[in-house]
């Protein structure tokens, strides 16, 4: 599944950040997520696949395209053949304020894999913790944030005040915040994308040790999924505040709320293909640059059974006469 889809799914989301960027700037989030959003679902009739999405953009009352239990790819119009079935996750714009406003940050996301291997996790909040592979095993979600930040801090042979910490810049961190400046360790606050900033605490040179806080539940799948190809690790618990949220959860399977995920808890795929292109440039990756003769993206993509992780920088040209490449 890996080698067959992979190029597909790149193909995928290059075409959705591409559409949505050509909306940056202009303050209509609601139309960078649609562009996004069409782009992709139209990439991904053309993929060989019978896919489900399983994350997306909301039930179908909701949402016109790419809502949860849509199904999408090849096989939707062709029945002469089968295809395989995998499940689909997608952020079509991680960072749709990021996008609106011309800010740094956005991506678009995709994770794919085998069917029932990623959680089919409700619109809700979840607590996460998530490292890079170095303090994989360390952490725990119940721990006073001191300790986690301790046992970080010796995994990567460091001093706390060493450790760089992101946070999403949010009233209900307040305390969390409070607790990180006391225990001596940065902070980086972030108004949006803690998907992203997942991500680049599982890659060496980002200079992020850690994620902390309360985020979707959605964006938690995405990240593990992507952690599982990095070997980095997540821990994660949804926040169940409400009689409605205990109705969601029921009616998804999830027995107990209060359970705490692991990585492969929340992806337990055995091939799992995850593809994210820049939108806005950030850290981790540039974002879409347009020029005379075309447009030019820089991805990433990882599998999981392949063990690849691609760093993709892709020229898509025009087509006319006197087209040229551009190599810087």
């Amino acid at each position: 599944m890996e080698k067959e889809l992979s190029l597909e799914f790149l193909r995928t989301v290059e075409n959705a950040a591409i559409a949505s960027a050509r909306t940056m700037g202009q303050g209509d989030r609601e139309g960078s997520d649609q562009a996004a959003v069409e782009a992709m679902r139209k990439e991904m009739d053309r993929v060989g696949m019978d896919g489900t999405i399983v994350i997306g953009e909301g039930e179908r009352d909701e949402a016109p395209m790419l809502f949860i239990g849509e199904k999408v790819g090849a096989a939707v119009r062709d029945k002469s053949r089968e295809y395989p079935k995998v499940d689909i996750a997608v952020d079509p714009l991680e960072g749709t304020n990021l996008c609106a406003t011309g800010e740094p940050g956005a991506i678009v996301v995709l994770a794919a894999s085998e069917h029932g291997g990623l959680l089919h996790a409700p619109d809700l909040y979840m607590e996460k913790i998530i490292v890079g592979p170095p303090a994989k095993g360390a952490i725990d979600l119940d721990a006073p944030v001191k300790d986690n930040l301790r046992a970080i801090a010796r995994r990567y042979d460091r001093d706390v005040e060493d450790l760089v910490i992101v946070v999403l810049d949010r009233p209900r961190h307040e305390k969390l915040v409070s607790d990180i400046r006391k225990a001596g360790a940065r902070i980086r606050l972030i108004s949006d994308g803690d998907l992203s900033a997942g991500i680049s605490a599982a890659v060496r040179g980002t200079s992020v040790h850690a994620v902390m806080g309360t985020g979707g539940a959605p964006e938690g799948v995405l990240t593990a999924a992507a952690l599982r190809c990095l070997n980095g690790q997540i821990l994660a618990r949804l926040v169940v505040s409400k009689p409605e949220h205990l109705e969601r959860t029921a009616t998804m399977g999830i027995k107990d709320p209060k359970r705490i995920y692991e990585t492969v808890d929340l992806a337990p795929g055995k091939k799992i293909i995850f593809a994210c292109t820049g939108v806005t440039g950030g850290g981790l990756l540039h974002g879409v640059n347009f020029f005379r003769d075309g447009t030019r993206t820089h991805s990433l993509i990882m599998t999981l059974e392949e063990a690849e992780v691609r760093f993709i920088d892709s020229v898509h040209l025009d087509r006319h006469p006197g087209v040229e490449v551009r190599f810087n």
